[in-house]
């Protein structure tokens, strides 16, 4: 009878001298997000804070980043949920300041939107078969996940979702208004479409959302015994497979929006007119 001996487990990972093994471009993909996302945090900050064009009076056209608008300082045509915030405020506090902090927690604490700033941002790690160089990991006692503070606020996405939800149905009002014309009564125009295409999107990106699915069909134990649930968790779940494109689409969507009627409304151009 022969013996088998069996090697013991190795007490630490092998020493690969190597930054990476790995011969393709794997930068690519951190590199070009970190590009695209500090470029449109840029816009989005400078444009939040500007604090004009985002309201076409002839038209009825808000800009997303500045619904609702609530400031003193809102023509009142566009202050549809009333205007309660004084309008002497510092430069860096927007006019929609009780929804676009919800927004950016919303889009901070998406699972897609954290895959890629922990990759381009925290380089952790910034890519597959690359060791991590995130200071995170370097904290007292480890790594943890996102199980102590700060990354334990991450959690929070749930709740974020819910405001997101209602900010939706803020931004459907805002599309709606936009069917107006410019002798008054309905109207379309070009930017009454772009407002549509992107609450449309922002819609898909809401619902399509992993908190949306769980809500719709999680911790139910018997799918048949809930055939509605059923139903919905089933057209949430297709959705969901798209929630990554919706989160990337939906950033550009919202920059064309905004840049279309803050050109309209600094009178760079005229809006294209469809009826009225």
């Amino acid at each position: 009878m022969t013996q088998t001996t069996v090697d013991a487990p190795a007490k630490d990972r092998a020493r690969i001298p190597a930054r990476t093994l790995r011969t393709d471009r794997w930068w690519n993909y951190p590199l070009t997000t970190f590009i695209v996302f500090t470029a449109w945090v840029i816009y989005a900050t400078v444009r939040s804070m500007m604090g004009s064009s985002f309201w076409v009076e002839k038209y009825h056209y808000l800009t997303p980043f500045y619904s609702p608008c609530v400031s003193k300082a809102c023509p009142a045509e566009a202050a549809d949920f009333g205007r309660f915030v004084p309008d002497h405020l510092p430069f860096f506090i927007p006019y929609a300041l009780i929804s676009l902090p919800f927004l950016l927690g919303f889009r901070l604490t998406c699972y897609y939107y954290r895959k890629a700033y922990y990759r381009s941002f925290w380089l952790s790690p910034s890519a597959c078969a690359v060791p991590d160089k995130s200071p995170v990991r370097k904290t007292p006692g480890g790594y943890s996940g996102e199980t102590r503070f700060p990354l334990i606020l991450q959690n929070a996405h749930r709740y974020f979702w819910v405001i997101a939800g209602l900010i939706s149905i803020v931004n459907t009002w805002d599309a709606i208004n936009a069917f107006h014309g410019k002798d008054g009564g309905f109207g379309i125009g070009l930017g009454t479409i772009i407002l549509w295409v992107n609450v449309i999107l922002l819609w898909g990106y809401t619902l399509s959302c992993h908190s949306c699915r769980h809500v719709m069909g999680g911790r139910l134990k018997s799918f048949s015994k809930h055939p509605v649930r059923y139903w919905l968790w089933t057209q949430i779940s297709k959705l969901n497979t798209r929630h990554g494109q919706f989160a990337l689409i939906t950033l550009g969507t919202l920059a064309l929006t905004d840049a279309y009627v803050a050109l309209v409304a600094h009178g760079s151009f005229s809006d294209l007119r469809i009826f009225n």
